[in-house]
């Protein structure tokens, strides 16, 4: 069975194994089986948490001013990241989502 590929740059993923499961974080880099996630507190821009793609769960939010930025090279800092997932999160816990 072949894993997707399609992780996006700027797209919030959720850990689902190792002791960061469960926690949200944006992928700025991907190569053929990893993608390099941050969250601006614990894995900061300058050393991003390299994972499997198998132990990710992709969102379907992509944050665009995130992507924008990294597809122009320009600078990001980590209190930006963590403010980006921090009203993704807000907006997030404002829905009422029954499964």
């Amino acid at each position: 069975m072949k894993m997707s590929n399609d992780f996006i740059i700027g797209q919030v993923v959720i850990s689902t194994r190792g002791r960061d499961k469960g926690n949200e974080f944006i992928v700025i880099e991907k190569d053929e089986q990893y993608v390099y996630l941050v969250d601006g507190d614990l894995r900061k821009i300058e050393t991003p948490k390299k994972k499997k793609m198998k132990h990710v769960e992709k969102t379907t939010k992509i944050i665009l001013e995130i992507q924008k930025m990294i597809n122009k090279g320009t600078n990001i800092t980590n209190s930006k990241i963590k403010k980006m997932l921090k009203s993704y999160e807000d907006l997030k816990e404002g829905l009422n989502v029954s499964e």
